[in-house]
């Protein structure tokens, strides 16, 4: 695979950039809508929309028209060698089964981290906090709903696979078997606005991101990445909408 190399220090930055300016428009929003009756996680979702998603496909379109003289992110996004029909269903499929078993697995881990380390955070941060969500009328979380499915459930995963997976991912190759681990790392750390999930999310990550390493192949992980979000959002708020 012939692919140009970042450095690490341009690794990191590049990893790591839109998920801090997110946070920080997550962290301005917020406080601004809870006033106006809408949960935190709705600043959340715009900061993905309008900051984290533009930055990261912008970033992609520039180098786009800068390495291949044209929009086309066929001249920067790899990591799309076609497979037989049936692994487009098994491996994503093994790979949400993988989500759940291993979420559930450390799911206790995550409050023991949240409390431990970012107890000095404010509640708010702690977006899905039921006993919080429910002081919120019905009609700003079924909208918040909405918001989710299309953004964290569609778009956020799309854009993210082909800018960390199918950009990033192929630029440090020169790490061999360890680049998986260094992109997934970063990844997980480039939530900035659930840092107690880091372990947890390399967990059952890390196998996704071996297996499109190994397949050379995003779109296994981008039909799982989008699958596991869109069904997590529906037991979760199923509960919140339920009981709200």
């Amino acid at each position: 695979m012939n692919t140009n190399q970042d450095s690490i220090g341009q690794s990191i930055l590049l990893h790591l950039l839109p998920g801090a300016l997110g946070t920080a428009a997550y962290v301005l929003l917020a406080p601004l809508l809870i006033r106006n009756g809408y949960p935190a996680i709705l600043a959340l979702l715009i900061s993905a929309g309008g900051v984290i998603m533009p930055l990261e496909i912008g970033y992609l379109f520039f180098k786009a028209k800068q390495t291949g003289g044209s929009y086309s992110l066929n001249s920067v996004i790899q990591f799309r060698e076609p497979l037989p029909k049936w692994q487009y269903f098994v491996f994503p499929l093994a790979m949400v089964i993988w989500a759940f078993l291993a979420s559930g697995a450390t799911s206790l881990l995550n409050p023991i981290i949240a409390k431990a380390w970012f107890g000095w955070l404010p509640d708010w941060f702690f977006i899905f906090d039921i006993t919080q969500l429910k002081a919120f009328s019905h009609e700003a979380l079924l909208t918040t709903f909405y918001v989710v499915i299309v953004v964290n459930g569609i778009l956020a995963p799309i854009a993210e696979e082909y800018y960390f997976r199918g950009y990033l991912l192929p630029r440090v190759s020169r790490l061999g078997n360890w680049a998986p681990l260094v992109n997934i790392s970063l990844f997980s750390l480039y939530h900035f606005w659930s840092p107690w999930e880091f372990f947890s999310r390399i967990v059952w990550l890390l196998p996704w991101g071996t297996i499109v390493w190994r397949k050379k192949n995003i779109y296994l992980m981008i039909i799982a990445h989008c699958t596991v979000n869109i069904l997590g959002a529906l037991l979760t708020w199923g509960r919140i909408l339920g009981g709200s």
